[in-house]
């Protein structure tokens, strides 16, 4: 059992948790899924810690009845909005006498990216390698037992805001987990939508949620940029119970039951009953007054996410642009406009984890693809223990890796 992995993603609207596994074929085996809605986080910030323990308590007791264990460790997202990622280059000289490059030269390349400056109120919560070279050769994963005289390591520095990171810590320690290490969204939200030849062609995956919309850029397999705009769907909820002066709720109801983003896909412009936000009378509205509201915003979200990329990585991206989150996914017209502001082809996401039927597990499951990947010192794998025994399974190695990689940087300079 001490490969299983367990991933959280604390999102707006709800929180999901996914048990699984990697097999032999390098895919992710679903153990145990759960979710349970939130209402502690607005905007992609916590602002409640005890709603939110709370949703990742019921989301996780879900996935631990069906995967029939208890789960006392897990990997937990961070979304784009509390980190920047950095890319930081470095290089030292092969230390041995037969230039065999040794895991001490990795580690080496690996601490001097922990001690790179980041602004004032953060802390370096993760480093990632990109690839190494030696003697000049790129792409290299692994150098370790190479013969070289020049290691040199690409890496991405993954920078949180102190705040956001203790709030999600004492979330999860609140729901009686401890944190094995906390994954930006940019990371793992591919891992589970994206083929590898779409990283490496170029492709733009927006993940709209409930209160923000993520915006994830891949270029030659690496994760060029992450950025997040406070903007998600229950802006459009919003937006739609204030023009039509309904209730927050029944314009929740009507944009699901719509589900429409474009007023030129309308075939019958017929009047709905709706409640008045008194809820005292009933009124009837056009079909059109209602698109026209969602149109309008879904256009402004993704103009916003365009302009974003042109300002930060322009270029060509042949796999074009693919749209995630139960929301916008689900609306006819959103690939229409998505395709308009981008002048790419657009494709709607689906989960390439067979036993994942929708898009509400895919960022938790696209940890546990994350993790499995990684080649690292840290344990990769979460604490549980059988269902029938709840006492937790120590870990021979608890530490994370940045904390590893802070502790051995306190040694090497002081």
């Amino acid at each position: 059992m001490s490969d299983i992995i367990v991933g959280i993603d604390i999102g707006t609207s709800k929180v999901s948790t996914v048990i699984g596994k990697i097999n032999s074929m390098g895919e992710v085996e679903v153990l145990g899924k759960g979710t349970d809605p939130c209402t502690g986080v607005k905007k992609g910030i916590i602002i409640d810690i005890e709603a939110v323990s709370s949703s990742i308590r019921n989301s996780l007791k879900i996935a631990e009845t069906q995967a029939e264990i208890k789960v006392v460790t897990a990997y937990v997202n961070i979304s784009g909005l509390h980190v920047d990622i950095k890319n930081y280059k470095n290089f030292t000289i092969v230390a041995s006498d037969n230039k065999e490059i040794s895991r001490n030269d990795v580690q080496k390349l690996l601490y001097s990216a922990g001690t790179m400056d980041i602004p004032e109120g953060s802390e370096i919560i993760d480093v990632v390698p990109r690839q190494y070279l030696v003697d000049g050769y790129d792409g290299i994963t692994d150098p370790v037992g190479m013969k070289g005289t020049k290691l040199e390591g690409d890496f991405d520095v993954v920078i949180g805001k102190i705040i956001s990171v203790q709030n999600i810590v004492r979330s999860m320690e609140k729901a009686g987990l401890k944190v094995d290490g906390i994954i930006p969204e940019g990371f793992s939200a591919g891992e589970c939508i994206l083929a590898p030849d779409e990283k490496e062609m170029g492709v733009v995956l927006i993940d709209v949620g409930g209160g923000s919309t993520e915006i994830s850029v891949f270029k030659n397999e690496m994760l060029v940029m992450n950025k997040c705009i406070p903007v998600g769907g229950d802006h459009i909820t919003n937006d739609l119970s204030i023009a039509l002066k309904i209730t927050y709720s029944e314009a929740e109801k009507i944009k699901r039951q719509l589900q429409l983003a474009s007023t030129a896909l309308i075939k019958f412009d017929q009047d709905i009953t709706v409640n008045d936000i008194s809820e005292s009378y009933k009124k009837n509205i056009k079909v059109s007054d209602i698109i026209e509201v969602i149109e309008a915003r879904v256009y402004e979200m993704f103009s916003i996410c365009c302009e974003l990329i042109q300002d930060n990585c322009p270029g060509n991206y042949g796999a074009g642009v693919v749209l995630s989150g139960n929301g916008i996914a689900a609306m006819d017209g959103a690939v229409q406009i998505a395709n308009e502001l981008f002048n790419m082809p657009v494709r709607v996401a689906t989960p390439k984890v067979r036993s994942l039927s929708g898009l509400q597990h895919c960022t938790a499951a696209g940890i546990i693809s994350y993790i499995g990947k990684q080649e690292r010192e840290a344990s990769t794998t979460s604490s549980i223990s059988k269902k029938t025994d709840l006492k937790p399974v120590k870990k021979d190695k608890e530490k994370s890796f940045i904390k590893k990689v802070l502790n051995a940087l306190k040694e090497f300079f002081y």
